[in-house]
């Protein structure tokens, strides 16, 4: 904590907040108060974390063990940013392990994640913490992409919709800060690499989900490590500043990622970052010195302390005022929540009948169960990096089937000896394979080679710093290897093993583990059922022997698009230093490329059927309502996704937009009529030198689908009204 004088103040924190509650100030003019008070030390004190360079490879420590605080003012009883990481749950030690952020966006159910955030929220706040990390919503561009598993999908629909759910839920309790603003989408490369855009991708691929995430109330925007038409983020004007406030009018504050996340301690202040965070780094050496001979206005400085003040104080004030207990952390609510969702996430790609009976959900009747892969015994929450979350207990696919079948004989063989593998499913009535990623594969790469800063574009060799990351190298098998990943498939004897026990046992099912798309056509044909769980989080156990004994049916939809091939997706290379993002990308590439996905975004079988029906629609140029009959047409109670879709048909080859969904549970045989809310955002460019909307050219219209449609029989023309 900071304290600079023994002068005693007119104004504190709490008294300003007292204030602000009771409708004696608004949280601006309470902000102008408690500046009034504040030294220039004091004031430059908000503009990085309070964390001391060479304090930084016990960082890991401190980040399981609490919240990281930047701008804490004791004399003025400022309790600056207290900084908890997510998106999959509070990395503070103990905490609940939610399945991660695409298993999540794989539920399509914003409101569901709602009360994902609203748990976080919970626990973050009893752990000390008023601002949380955790909705992060970089576009997948590229499923290489190391940290997939840390968003919601491909579209910026689906990503806006899920990002803001998860804010919602968040603000009662903590600041919601939104990452990475912007173009984050490489691993690998994320320090070093200049990403080249056009405004038009720019604005209507990249950005509209940070502009949903924004309107959803998110206090906190975090900047990248990257750079963006050759400006690092972090000094990037352009975006921090003309669009993110001026544009959109953002009126939070905006902070760095860490330690490499600020390039320029003044010119960063200037161009509309915040907060360095987590230590006093750059900041605390350039800026006394540039506010003392005139480089740095007071202004400027002032600025920044406002926003800061002003939104801690407007949380403060309007937070639930009930305040949680410890034991809400990981509680059986919580843990109920996690398994819930992680059903609700997994997807069914595949379940072929053998003998006239789908081999999904497993019969009855069954007697002996091999389980087969060495990622069976694992409970494989994701990846080790900064989002990583340490719950008090977890449940493996072995652990979860053998309690929720403790009738039925379950022998395990992990898979390194296939003629193991082969005599077990060999004996057995079925067989369970879990196969797929783990944190090696993919994930947050913490540590680089010799651990040199001139590779994170770091302006100086300051040697705390360095002596640190040299320190996190050595330890970096803590955290895995990580990175971009090197193949969309298997791993060779992941395959090899697929293929033996699909031959050895008919009824075998295939279970993916992973962050993201995994390419299966080397055996997807030799396999009846193939079921996609991600990283379903630490009751991921319980609920995929939910899924497969049919004690709850795999309710997901696919939140990417999964290819035949990779020469049909985008350029990727994990090394890159300067790369192009265009507006192709994902379905959207496939679709203009003529190449059929081996499973279209949105899809997913259930243990029911769906019949669904556009009766109709009302919308005005950027919003609308679509209504929609849907019939359980199935023998059993199950769910859907309506996902509507507008195309350009007077294309040569209309590509679908996903513009509105929302998630519909019936009972076998019902029906009913619901209304689905649109975004028409997809259907709009921007004009770069007005920064006005418009109608894309062409005769639009929409349908409603399953899952992203490769035709439009039934598509209805486009109708909108003046707003």
């Amino acid at each position: 904590m900071k304290g600079t004088t023994e002068v005693a103040p007119q104004n504190t924190f709490g008294d300003s907040v007292r204030r602000v509650r009771a409708g004696e100030l608004d949280a601006a003019d309470a902000a102008d108060l408690l500046i009034a008070e504040m030294t220039d030390d004091e004031l430059l004190w908000l503009l990085d974390g309070d964390v001391l360079p060479r304090s930084m490879i016990a960082l890991p420590g401190k980040i399981k063990s609490g919240p990281i605080t930047g701008g804490a003012v004791a004399r003025l009883g400022i309790p600056g940013v207290r900084f908890t990481d997510g998106p999959r749950g509070v990395v503070i030690e103990g905490s609940t392990a939610f399945p991660v952020s695409m298993a999540r966006g794989a539920t399509w159910d914003p409101d569901l994640e709602q009360q994902v955030g609203t748990a976080m929220g919970l626990e973050a706040r009893a752990r000390g913490a008023n601002y949380s990390g955790a909705v992060c919503i970089n576009l997948l561009r590229h499923p290489a992409w190391g940290r997939a598993q840390e968003t919601y999908g491909e579209d910026p629909v689906l990503i806006g919709r899920m990002g803001a759910g998860l804010t919602r839920g968040l603000r009662p309790n903590v600041m919601a800060c939104v990452k990475h603003f912007a173009l984050n989408s490489m691993e690998n490369a994320r320090f070093r690499v200049d990403v080249t855009v056009d405004d038009h991708a720019l604005h209507e691929v990249y950005l509209p989900h940070f502009k949903a995430v924004v309107d959803a109330g998110a206090e906190s925007v975090m900047s990248a490590y990257n750079s963006v038409n050759g400006k690092f983020m972090d000094v990037n004007k352009a975006l921090l500043t003309d669009i993110l406030r001026d544009e959109w009018g953002f009126d939070g504050f905006v902070t760095s990622d860490w330690v490499f996340g600020t390039h320029a301690g003044l010119e960063s202040l200037e161009a509309g970052m915040d907060v360095e965070m987590p230590l006093r780094l750059l900041r605390a050496r350039e800026l006394p010195g540039a506010l003392k001979d005139g480089r740095l206005a007071r202004d400027t400085v002032i600025q920044s302390a406002h926003r800061i003040l002003r939104t801690t104080l407007r949380h403060a004030a309007t937070r639930d005022p009930a305040e949680p207990a410890t034991d809400v952390i990981a509680s059986p609510a919580h843990r109920a929540l996690a398994r819930r969702v992680a059903t609700q996430a997994m997807v069914l790609l595949k379940n072929d009948p053998v003998d006239d009976t789908p081999v999904l959900p497993l019969a009855p009747e069954i007697k002996r169960l091999a389980v087969i892969g060495k990622l069976a015994a694992q409970a494989n929450t994701g990846d080790h990096g900064s989002s990583l979350v340490h719950p008090p207990s977890t449940s493996s696919p072995l652990d979860g089937l053998r309690e929720a079948l403790p009738g039925v004989e379950i022998v395990h063989a992990d898979g390194a000896d296939i003629t193991a593998a082969v005599a077990a499913a060999t004996a057995a009535d079925a067989a369970i394979l879990v196969v797929g990623m783990d944190h090696d594969d993919e994930g947050e790469r913490i540590e680089n080679g010799d651990a040199n800063l001139d590779i994170f574009g770091f302006p100086f060799n300051f040697s705390p710093v360095k002596w640190a990351m040299e320190k996190l190298a050595r330890k970096s098998s803590q955290f895995g290897q990580g990175g971009d990943r090197e193949s969309l498939t298997l791993h060779d004897d992941d395959e090899r093993l697929v293929a033996a026990v699909a031959a050895a046992n008919p009824r075998t099912v295939a279970v993916l583990i992973g962050g993201s798309a995994i390419i299966i056509e080397a055996w997807r044909e030799q396999v009846p059922a193939i079921l996609h769980a991600w990283y379903p989080g630490m009751e991921g156990g319980r609920a995929l022997a939910d899924v497969l004994t049919g004690a709850a049916e795999p309710g997901g939809r696919l939140p990417v698009s999964i290819p035949t091939s990779a020469e049909h997706l985008p350029f990727f290379d994990a090394e890159a230093r300067s790369i192009v993002y265009d507006a192709w990308w994902g379905q959207r590439k496939l679709d203009r490329d003529g190449n059929a996905a081996a499973f279209p975004f949105g899809f997913g079988l259930g243990y029911t059927t769906f019949e669904q029906d556009l009766l109709g629609h009302e919308a005005t140029e950027t919003t609308g309502t679509a209504t929609v009959r849907v019939r359980n047409s199935g023998k059993r109670a199950g769910s859907t996704v309506v996902q509507i879709y507008a195309a350009d048909t007077s294309a040569a080859r209309p590509i679908p937009q996903l513009i509105g969904f929302r998630r519909v549970e019936l009972a076998a045989g019902a029906e009913a009529t619901v209304e689905v809310t649109l975004d028409l955002t997809p259907t709009r460019q921007r004009d770069p030198q007005t920064r006005a909307w418009s109608r894309r050219p062409g005769t639009w219209g929409i349908a409603a689908a399953a899952h992203s449609p490769s035709t439009f029989d039934d598509i209805q023309p486009l109708i909108t009204k003046e707003q």
